[in-house]
């Protein structure tokens, strides 16, 4: 329904170019170079003459052997572009899980033990702030600031210009990294403050639980009986939502990959929708529906091994 295409965009070019010559004339149909038969050839070529069913049907059949078609704009195998810029969103989406649940995990179970403390008062309006202000928006901040003004870190891109001219693998490394430390801090602040909500509010539930105060009652000290009973059980709702993190380890945020210029699937998407690239847009809606589904048996499997209720086979 959006409007535009392949062919659209061709015409469009090419009346940029006619313009630019000094030779403006009106397209699609309405005084064009193209005429009726050649514009027909074109929606045949892209396979745009077709009912929506029947496309869609071609789609699937060549999508169950892994053929996502060639790109409209780059005349390229897409499976080829999407393997090329995996590992690039694959290192953020698994940096950005392990950062967000090494922190979020620590901090909900202090801010639970210390509820309506000062820490705890403090800390939540950091965590609803990140909850609230998108990545891309920090990103652009922190650009600015640390980026641009500071010059502390790099404007964006994932490795430096002379990357492939290091010698030793630690600069490169470092190189790396100094990259990373930017967009990282956009992707974490939203899932590690879901994350920090989600483990205080389940650990402060079962805290106030019975088994805890017959725990504590029975002589076992407070703070062992929570980190012995009630974190545990804290995890199951997070061991839920632990297989749909794996979107990020490909799909990544496409807005702050734009904004740091990182040659990840994001970016490829989002240039992939705003040049209306349609096998590219498919080809990355169905990795992440298929990313999403994979991850939603994960998520059954963790809450099994977290959960003693849940056991396979029992």
């Amino acid at each position: 329904m959006v409007p535009g295409g392949p062919v659209e965009r061709m015409i469009a070019e090419m009346q940029m170019i006619d313009s630019e010559a000094g030779q403006m004339q009106n397209f699609a149909g309405q005084g064009s170079s193209l005429d009726e038969s050649q514009l027909a050839e074109l929606n045949a070529f892209y396979g745009l003459d077709k009912p929506v069913h029947i496309a869609y049907w071609e789609w699937l059949q060549k999508t169950l052997t892994l053929d996502f078609g060639e790109s409209t704009r780059y005349y390229e195998p897409v499976l080829d572009m999407v393997v090329e810029r995996l590992p690039v969103s694959a290192y953020y989406g698994f940096m950005t899980f392990i950062i967000a649940y090494l922190v979020s995990i620590p901090l909900g179970y202090y801010k639970a033990v210390k509820n309506n403390s000062g820490f705890d008062n403090a800390s939540s309006l950091v965590v609803f702030a990140g909850y609230a202000i998108p990545g891309y928006v920090v990103g652009i901040f922190l650009m600015s600031i640390f980026a641009f003004q500071l010059e502390w870190f790099p404007m964006g891109g994932f490795v430096s210009d002379d990357f492939e001219d290091m010698e030793s693998v630690w600069e490169m490394t470092k190189d790396v990294l100094w990259h990373s430390v930017l967009p990282l801090f956009c992707y974490i602040i939203g899932d590690f403050a879901v994350l920090t909500v989600i483990v205080k509010n389940n650990l402060l539930e079962n805290i106030s639980a019975d088994y805890i105060r017959t725990a504590v009652a029975k002589g076992l000290p407070f703070k062992k009986a929570i980190r012995k009973h009630a974190v545990q059980n804290s995890l199951i709702p997070l061991a839920s939502s632990f297989g749909n993190s794996l979107i990020f380890f490909l799909g990544g945020s496409y807005l702050i990959e734009v904004v740091f210029n990182i040659d990840g699937l994001g970016l490829l998407g989002y240039e992939a929708v705003v040049e209306r690239d349609y096998p590219v847009v498919m080809a990355i809606l169905a990795i992440n529906a298929a990313m999403m589904m994979v991850g939603n048996i994960l998520s059954d499997i963790c809450v099994a091994l977290v959960d003693p209720r849940v056991r396979f086979g029992s």
